[in-house]
């Protein structure tokens, strides 16, 4: 098996991967991506018949129930999950903001700023492009036309990351409390009360703060953990069920459901939040995609989880059919032979830990997606693993969820009210996976609206029937998640309508580039030796805190170079298409414009790296633009070098790959697809799209039979190119420069109050107390220039 760290994905020696590798994969995805899911049968009818139904000798309530749990497991996960939103993957990544950037990119409703024509070209921007019928392009254009319906896509999308914050917080909570209760069975009731708490809230703090060891550390033991448990409420399943009634198989027919809700009535409808505990953790085969392949998490699921799941809950079922003097206290443990109660319990804790490591990584990563697209305020972010992309810890927002984690715990001490708040988080993340799924259907697979209608229909109803069973039960548990969300969205909200308004002011207070070039001698500036890296979020113009410092302080650096470090909506950006490099003026001013693209998902470098990087591009990108120079002189026998600075390569930006370029002229042959490109526009406002010059997709180069250049042509344009970049390298010596606005944004005078409160108060409190920009830029404060700048929006 090979792994690609730059795309953290797994692949096999061909383009198919072989059967052992996706086996390989399939096992592995045991303990990353189904602990959560695994473990629910510790807690789904011990809440479910907490206290609005009994279980009477009928034996219609846990037949109905059972019959509840199969039908939603096959559904929702099986079907919806495995067999559909699976294969709405982005590049092979899934989870919310994969399907938010998929739509991005088939439809112009992206509120994210400089958007660049450029970043189609990008290898892992994938589109396709079959025929779109006439309704579905109706309905695109209506996404596209109202930006109200923009705004609205992107709330839905911060809701459904908000509830996936909350189930992190939810979910370690209830799986160790549920896990750990099993002492119940050997302990007194006196006893019991005051020792799961404290033993829970122990385990919950050992789990958060073995976190910046990272995952990969302990990773090789997730897997047979999780094997085992499923292996376990297997054999116990198959064990009960033919032990104590083997006839529990009728309850997978529907008719029970039926028979369920006409025997309780509200009180049975009220006991589905307990009931839909059941396909908690189903998300995370969608988010956790991108680690492993389509496949093997399909036959994972297909083959190991969900028969183990179906025969735990049949073999539960069928133990508690014989066994009605248990109804003031069903579990888990009470259908586990007493000679292995122990064992059970130990393998039940390994695995809700496992199952808990799961939501805790997921909400690492999604944070950490949030502020890549500049929707979460920036925090740390550090990689645990040189070798597995993705493995991050966050030390604010870890001890943020232990807090939490821990104070749900003590505070709920039920297993009820925590299923309840947990039950509400997992159906409106699933709600909100129909809803976005059901626009890829149209949007991206051009299928019949009528597809996409159905699916919304069908499955929506589902979620919708569920979440209304949760969000009865509000005053009991289910009122915490819809905090959380209020708030976290509050801030994600705030903070990117903060963003946005800060772009649209450098946009519009942006410096010409006239005013660059008349910068000289004459007016009192100077040119002093180094490189200065000013750092923008312009991708053309000169942005205005270049100006104020100039300002302030009549001299710049011998090299100038404009850095843009942006979002592309795709999870990954290969290195050999991240750097977008061109002039800024003539070549003798020796300004250069750097564009640095990310994914979503992608690590960004530190500083020493990206240094020596930005040099080696510069460097390439040089000894290109003089190799075209050269190449255009001899074509059309013009002679000029692109030294004005009425020239187009002022405008023009070349992909710059990991391949340099020589001296001499290459071959057409002999050039690599994806490190050059020229002649990309660029978006010169969030609205409009505004082509600089034609795009030209491939480099020409002289055919072998048109005419030799003079030899004098030769050393001059080779003198010139020494010449720069002798003048690149001396710089590079003297040092670099990192220029920085610090920045102080307030609302316009005649603003609304809520836009004041928004941007004077919380986005200030926000900016405040972050991670600064040069923190996340990881710039050394040796090398930091901060310029201060008052954004009035």
């Amino acid at each position: 098996m090979l792994m690609d760290t730059t795309n953290g994905r797994c692949w096999g020696n061909s383009k198919k991967d072989s059967w052992k590798t996706t086996l390989l994969l399939a096992y592995q995805s045991l303990g990353v991506v189904y602990g959560d899911l695994s473990i629910s049968p510790l807690y789904v009818f011990k809440s479910t018949f907490a206290e609005d139904i009994h279980h009477s000798d009928t034996n219609e309530e846990i037949f109905g129930a059972l019959s509840f749990v199969f039908w939603t497991i096959t559904l929702v996960t099986l079907f919806k999950y495995v067999f559909i939103v699976l294969r709405a993957d982005d590049n092979g990544e899934g989870g919310t903001f994969a399907l938010y950037s998929l739509i991005c990119r088939h439809a112009r409703v992206s509120l994210l700023p400089s958007r660049q024509v450029a970043d189609e070209a990008v290898s892992t921007y994938k589109l396709e492009h079959p025929p779109e019928t006439k309704n579905s392009s109706r309905i695109k254009m209506l996404l596209e036309k109202h930006k109200t319906l923009h705004t609205s896509l992107l709330l839905l999308v911060l809701l459904g990351t908000c509830m996936v914050i909350g189930d992190g917080v939810l979910t370690p909570a209830i799986s160790v409390f549920t896990a750990v209760s099993g002492l119940e069975l050997s302990m007194s009731k006196e006893h019991h009360l005051y020792a799961v708490v404290p033993i829970t809230c122990a385990i919950l703090f050992g789990l958060f703060a073995l976190q910046h060891y990272g995952t990969h550390r302990v990773g090789f033991l997730f897997a047979p953990i999780v094997l085992t448990w499923l292996l376990s409420i297997s054999a116990l399943g198959i064990y009960n069920i033919f032990h104590w009634n083997w006839h529990v198989y009728q309850a997978l027919s529907p008719f029970y459901m039926f028979k369920f809700l006409k025997k309780t009535g509200k009180s049975g409808w009220m006991s589905l939040g307990g009931i839909l505990l059941c396909i908690t953790g189903s998300e995370a085969m969608f988010a956790d995609l991108g680690h492993f392949s389509y496949a093997a998490i399909q036959i994972a699921f297909s083959f190991m989880v969900y028969p183990a799941l179906i025969l735990a809950y049949m073999g539960q079922a069928a133990y508690l059919s014989m066994h009605h003097d248990f109804t003031s206290k069903i579990s888990f443990y009470v259908s586990v032979p007493e000679c292995i109660q122990w064992p059970m319990l130990v393998v039940a804790i390994l695995a809700s830990v496992v199952g808990s490591q799961a939501i805790i990584s997921g909400t690492f990563s999604i944070i950490n997606q949030s502020q890549s697209l500049g929707c979460f305020p920036r925090v740390k972010v550090l990689h645990t693993s040189d070798k597995i992309h993705g493995q991050i810890y966050i030390p604010e927002i870890n001890w943020m969820l232990m807090i939490l984690c821990i104070a749900v715990t003590i505070g709920f001490r039920d297993t009820k009210r925590i299923g309840n708040a947990s039950g509400l988080a997992v159906m409106t993340v699933m709600f909100v996976t129909t809803c976005l799924t059901s626009l890829v259907i149209f949007i991206c697979w051009h299928k019949p609206p009528i597809v996409a209608i159905l699916f919304l229909l069908f499955f929506g109803s589902i979620e919708l029937f569920y979440f209304s069973a949760s969000l009865i039960k509000f005053l009991e548990g289910a009122w915490l998640p819809i905090l959380l969300a209020l708030i976290l969205m509050t801030i994600m909200f705030v903070w990117h309508y903060a963003t946005i308004k800060k772009y649209e002011f450098d946009l519009h207070n942006k410096v010409s580039l006239e005013w660059l070039l008349a910068l000289g001698p004459s007016l009192g500036i100077a040119r002093v030796p180094g490189i200065g890296v000013v750092f923008t979020n312009l991708t053309s113009g000169i942005p205005a805190n270049f100006s104020r410092f100039v300002t302030n302080l009549p001299a710049f650096h011998q090299v100038l170079v404009f850095v843009c470090v942006k979002s592309v909506p795709v999870p990954h950006v290969p290195p050999a298409e991240r750097y977008l490099v061109g002039r800024v003026g003539p070549a003798a001013h020796r300004s250069y414009r750097c564009i640095v693209r990310y994914g979503y998902r992608d690590v960004h470098q530190d500083v020493d790296s990206f240094e020596t990087d930005l040099v080696n591009r510069l460097d390439a990108f040089i000894r290109y633009e003089w190799s075209r120079s050269y190449e255009n002189r001899n074509l059309t026998g013009n002679e000029e070098d692109g030294s004005h600075s009425g020239d187009s390569s002022s405008y023009r930006l070349a992909v710059i790959g990991t391949v340099g370029f020589s001296s001499q002229r290459p071959c057409e042959e002999s050039v690599q697809p994806a490190s050059v490109s020229i002649g990309f526009p660029t978006v010169e406002s969030i609205t409009d799209v505004i082509e600089l010059e034609p795009i030209e997709r491939r480099v020409r180069f002289a055919a072998d039979d048109e005419p030799e250049p003079s030899m004098n042509q030769q050393s001059e344009l080779a003198y010139r190119m020494q010449e720069e970049l002798e003048d690149l390298f001396a710089a590079h010596q003297a040092g670099v420069a990192f220029i920085l606005g610090h920045s102080h944004v307030q609302a316009k005078q005649g603003s609304s109050l809520l836009k004041k409160l928004a941007i004077d108060y919380a986005f200030n409190f926000l900016r405040r107390n972050c991670r600064g920009p040069d923190v996340f830029l990881k710039v050394p404060p040796v090398s930091l220039l901060e310029v201060g700048m008052v954004y009035v929006v």
